[in-house]
């Protein structure tokens, strides 16, 4: 088959016949599960532009991991109802090719804003007096290179795809992912593989180093502290490791989905591991954040103002900056 006769990718051939059985439970849990994601990050992102004593760096790029996470659920569940809706399951195959762009560079969004969070707690547990003046002045670079980095380098991977000729015209999934739409070349794909492969690396391993290089300073600073400072700097570090927990599941799934043979298990098994990724994250961070952060901001004000008057800090004439010693640290991690 030439490239010029495959327009159209059809979607999961052998779940088709299964939802037939069952398309209305499945459209209204979808439909359900995406009003709860965009009322969630919708009434999260207001929260904090309503409320000024969360206008900080942190919640910030909060907002930024809620807007990513519309983002990557309306790259998915609108498709599927439309889909459920018609009862029918075929895609254009330049609407497959964008959907790749949407959900990929979703998944790299999400890696690297919580890369970047790390850090946030990393300078917010290693330098709590000096954290609004750095983060600050950063915040807004950071948010730019979480969202402008992901975006233009999967692009190179997606020309390296978008050039190949396809014989296949199904896709075993509900969307369509890069290696799927790979996999149903005519052509030879040994250096898309190896783009694709390369790409892995450079998507994940500076923010898997960001993340380690965070929690290791952070661990630090609670093993030379007393005891009520690990929990109170382990304690203002749990959303974010809930939230890092959350979305590595939902990727370990998806890897272990696509590249193992996974036939064997039942198709409600293989629709959930593969929708996790793209679902959970963004319905649970909003509650992980809203429960643990949002609620409790009132009384992390009070504690830091504390800080400030309680113990007198001395100041660089020259530069007017603070000068925090080792013995302030110590009290500070002591009290706090």
């Amino acid at each position: 088959i030439r490239p010029e006769h495959v327009e159209r990718v059809k979607v999961m051939t052998v779940s088709e016949m299964k939802l037939e059985l069952k398309t209305d439970l499945y459209f209204c849990i979808f439909l359900i599960i995406y009003m709860t994601i965009v009322a969630e990050n919708v009434v999260l992102i207001g929260l904090v532009y309503c409320e000024k004593t969360l206008h900080e760096p942190m919640y910030f790029l909060l907002c930024n991991l809620a807007v990513n996470g519309l983002y990557g659920s309306t790259a998915l569940l609108p498709a599927v109802l439309s889909n459920l809706l018609s009862h029918s399951y075929e895609i254009s195959l330049l609407f497959c090719q964008t959907q790749i762009y949407a959900v990929h560079t979703y998944a790299i969004i999400e890696f690297t804003i919580l890369a970047a969070m790390s850090y946030d707690r990393y300078v917010a547990v290693c330098y709590p007096l000096l954290y609004h003046s750095i983060m600050s002045q950063r915040v807004v670079k950071i948010v730019a290179f979480t969202w402008l980095y992901p975006m233009l380098a999967f692009v190179i991977v997606l020309i390296f795809t978008i050039r190949l000729r396809f014989c296949g015209r199904t896709i075993d999934k509900v969307y369509c992912m890069n290696y799927s739409l790979v996999k149903l070349a005519c052509t030879d794909t040994s250096i898309v593989n190896i783009v694709g492969l390369l790409s892995v690396v450079l998507y994940t391993l500076p923010q898997i180093i960001m993340i380690c290089f965070s929690y290791a300073h952070i661990l630090r600073i609670c093993v030379l502290s007393f005891s009520k400072s690990k929990l109170k700097a382990l304690r203002t570090c749990t959303p974010h490791l809930l939230a890092i927990t959350n979305y590595s599941i939902g990727c370990f799934f998806e890897i272990a989905q696509s590249r193992f043979n996974i036939s064997h298990l039942p198709y409600q098994s293989k629709l959930f591991l593969s929708l996790y990724f793209l679902i959970f994250p963004p319905i649970l961070n909003p509650v992980i954040y809203v429960t643990n952060n949002v609620a409790k901001r009132a009384v992390g004000k009070v504690h830091s103002k504390c800080v400030l008057h309680e113990y007198p800090l001395a100041v660089n004439r020259t530069t007017g900056s603070i000068i925090l010693s080792q013995d302030m640290m110590a009290i500070y991690c002591k009290r706090h």
